[in-house]
């Protein structure tokens, strides 16, 4: 698959270019991004972690943020895209995942905080090396702040419940104990034409990595998506290619074997 025309690079980080068992990014990987960035590829991080959250790698910084799974982006000038739950949205899923007995954490682009938790949210958030915030704050935050993503433990069979009522928000998920909710509109794809709008650049031209079912409107966002090994059956089917495993370097070695970057001695 050549990949000739690339210009800009988009990665998901959790599973991605971070192993979820080890939790941090390898020297190869970390490599690679900082030899694309010696290429003047644009080179963007798509996530659903908040912009607070968004970890820090030594020696390398992305051009551009794709953060809320693409409800908020912007790079080091300025704010290329946001797209907030509404508040009356935002009130009525609090009140569906207290229906179910799921707490919530919502997220500000400055700050996350929660109206309880349980176990899958606790987890869901360790995997980001993060604690959840229980917060007296929350109910105010919810009634004043721009809220982009509400986040909870939960299970498959649980999404229509999450949502019933509500009119503008659906479920982002990537890891199947835990939800992301944000506006039905947004997500990395939406997210990913805004930027590439805003660098004038085409489909054709974008290159994406990713592994869970949050980043197949990404991949298909792109000219070339390449599914992670470690990557969901769901996301595969839509990708156009399959790379290693993040705990073995896959985003290096696809990006050697395609002539992106040379190889690491």
């Amino acid at each position: 698959m050549g990949l000739e025309n690339i210009k800009i690079i988009f990665f998901d980080i959790d599973g991605t270019l971070i192993d979820i068992n080890s939790r941090k990014i390898s020297e190869k990987t970390l490599e690679t991004l900082i030899r694309l960035k010696e290429r003047n590829f644009i080179l963007c991080l798509s996530t659903g972690r908040a912009p607070m959250t968004v970890p820090h790698f030594e020696g390398w910084e992305p051009d551009v943020f794709l953060t809320f799974n693409g409800s908020y982006c912007y790079n080091r000038q300025q704010i290329i895209y946001k797209n907030p739950i509404s508040t009356e949205d935002a009130k009525k899923i609090v009140r569906n995942a207290a229906a179910i007995n799921r707490p919530v954490s919502a997220a500000t682009p400055e700050k996350l905080a929660a109206n309880g938790k349980d176990a899958d949210l606790v987890n869901y958030f360790s995997l980001a090396k993060l604690e959840v915030d229980v917060s007296d704050m929350f109910d105010e935050m919810i009634e004043n702040d721009e809220i982009y993503q509400i986040m909870s433990g939960g299970r498959e069979e649980e999404y229509p419940a999450f949502l019933r009522g509500v009119q503008n928000a659906k479920i982002a998920a990537w890891w199947d104990r835990a939800v992301d909710i944000i506006p039905a509109d947004s997500g990395k794809g939406a997210g990913i034409e805004r930027v590439l709008a805003h660098y004038h650049l085409k489909k054709e031209e974008a290159l994406a990595f990713g592994d869970g079912n949050n980043d197949i409107d990404m991949l298909q966002a792109v000219g070339v998506g390449v599914a992670m090994a470690n990557g969901s059956d769901e996301l595969k089917a839509v990708a156009d290619d399959i790379c290693g495993h993040a705990a073995d370097d896959g985003v290096y070695h696809y990006c050697v074997r395609h002539g992106l970057i040379t190889e690491i001695g």
